[in-house]
């Protein structure tokens, strides 16, 4: 529940990730965001997109696909899964990005690795600082 509450926690994605801003402009009945637009910026590329989500039950994951996207990013589908391993939490983290302009390997790379980063290793600093 911890670390999904913090995967659903959009608003402070500037906090702990490359997101420049955050709006949510729609949610669930449970108050979750369904529909969030982003703008971000990485390696020199900015994008503002918005996401649609999908919550999986419980606290098992979210998935995401593209309802609009403009600048470096076309299209945007992924997911966290979380699953519970022996009281610890195991998270799963896919995502294709398709880009709207050309970008050499070493920067589609560099750019992957980071993203990686933020969204594992960002994600799990943040749940332990609480």
């Amino acid at each position: 529940a911890e670390v999904m509450g913090v995967i659903a926690d959009f608003e402070a994605y500037p906090d702990w990730s490359d997101v420049d801003r955050v709006e949510i402009l729609a949610r669930d009945r449970q108050g979750r965001g369904i529909e969030v637009a982003y703008d971000v910026s990485v390696l020199g590329m900015s994008s503002s997109y918005t996401l649609s989500y999908k919550y999986g039950s419980g606290n098992s994951g979210v998935s995401w696909t593209t309802i609009r996207a403009e600048g470096a990013v076309k299209d945007i589908r992924g997911e966290y899964v979380l699953d519970d391993e022996d009281g610890k939490s195991r998270v799963t983290y896919r995502l294709d990005v398709d880009l709207a302009i050309p970008v050499p390997g070493f920067m589609r790379r560099k750019g992957s690795r980071r993203v990686v980063e933020t969204a594992l290793l960002g994600l799990k600093r943040r749940v332990e600082e609480g």
